[in-house]
């Protein structure tokens, strides 16, 4: 009786894991559609001042490209060359976002760096944030399908994630302090439509991003593609008519989902800010913590387990208040901009 509650107990804790990546997933992909849609939106109002093209249409194409791509390349191996090409692409918007809002920094008046709102707002602001930055880290997928390429891999691995969390998010904190620091709080969520410079260099930066939210959205919408394939057990040549004709259907059928969502609430802060409470909080902290104490359950001391235990309540109760803070943030850019806006 005893181990079947046990292997009960272990079978609810796998389907609430499963469920929490694949959430987390999908909201990351809507996060990358949203991105590729405000960068192609961006692109477009260089070019045409009178007649710029709304954001969901910039989001519907961007589904479209990102559902060409997801036909075409049928597999994660597939990507390849493709992962020289992201890291270029990444390259080309640090490198233009950075130097452009630096040059910008250094020209403008003073700046307002306050939050703006009533206190009750800034609060859950605040709160949002904290989920927004949680899920900014949760970005190393990459390195690890990479480091898992020769033995040994969790070696390798753990060499990657040292990198990606070292070198790795310096990137990250430079396009975030160059362009706060440049733009105070009224910094675009998109932080190409804040700066200026010369119309190409913007452009070149625009498309990089564009294109780099379709390969990114590949990468972490493969973990549902392979689990599909599998599950629907398709096998062979990928250019069978069907596996083609799988792919079409299962993958088009992902992505029309995630692009409608994407175009009705495009509001890519808000939903980087979700994602963070409802799937990265307990999946990175609250269950790290638990499979630990769990593991190690006769070898820990009571003070380590009261640590542990300290953490999975802490991150428990800051998942549920940022999960409140994301929807209030949702609610109110829905009443303010309704939706399908073009923000």
């Amino acid at each position: 009786m005893f181990h079947l509650c046990l292997m009960n107990a272990g079978r609810r804790a796998y389907t609430i894991t499963w469920a929490m990546q694949y959430i987390n997933l999908f909201m990351i992909n809507i996060g990358f559609l949203i991105l590729g849609g405000s960068a192609l939106k961006a692109c477009f109002a260089l070019f045409n001042y009178e007649h710029t093209m709304k954001l969901p249409y910039c989001i519907a194409i961007t589904g479209f490209a990102c559902t060409l791509f997801a036909i075409s390349t049928p597999h994660l191996s597939a990507l390849r060359v493709w992962l020289g090409c992201s890291t270029v692409l990444s390259l080309i918007y640090i490198i233009v976002a950075c130097v452009l809002a630096a040059k910008d920094g250094a020209n403008a008046p003073p700046r307002d760096y306050s939050i703006h709102g009533e206190s009750s707002s800034r609060v859950f602001t605040t709160i949002g944030a904290s989920a927004n930055l949680v899920f900014a880290f949760n970005t190393g997928m990459l390195p690890e399908i990479q480091a898992t390429v020769r033995q040994p891999a969790v070696k390798n691995t753990l060499k990657a994630l040292y990198f990606q969390f070292t070198i790795g998010v310096v990137p990250m904190f430079a396009i975030t302090f160059i362009g706060y620091w440049a733009y105070g709080a009224s910094t675009s969520t998109y932080l190409l439509n804040s700066v200026s410079g010369p119309l190409w260099v913007k452009a070149a930066a625009n498309i990089s991003a564009f294109l780099q939210s379709i390969i990114c959205l590949h990468i972490f919408a493969s973990p549902t593609y392979e689990y599909l394939d599998t599950k629907f057990g398709i096998r062979g040549s990928a250019l069978q008519l069907n596996s083609l004709s799988f792919r079409i259907a299962a993958r088009g059928g992902y992505l029309v989902i995630s692009t409608l969502v994407s175009a009705l609430l495009p509001f890519l802060g808000d939903f980087e800010s979700l994602t963070g409470a409802l799937s990265t909080f307990p999946l990175t902290f609250i269950l790290a913590n638990h499979m630990y104490i769990v593991a190690k359950k006769d070898k820990l001391s009571t003070l380590q387990k009261f640590w542990h235990w300290l953490n999975v309540f802490i991150f428990a109760l800051m998942s549920i208040a940022a999960t409140i803070a994301s929807l209030r943030l949702i609610a109110v850019d829905s009443k303010e901009y309704h939706v399908f806006a073009d923000v």
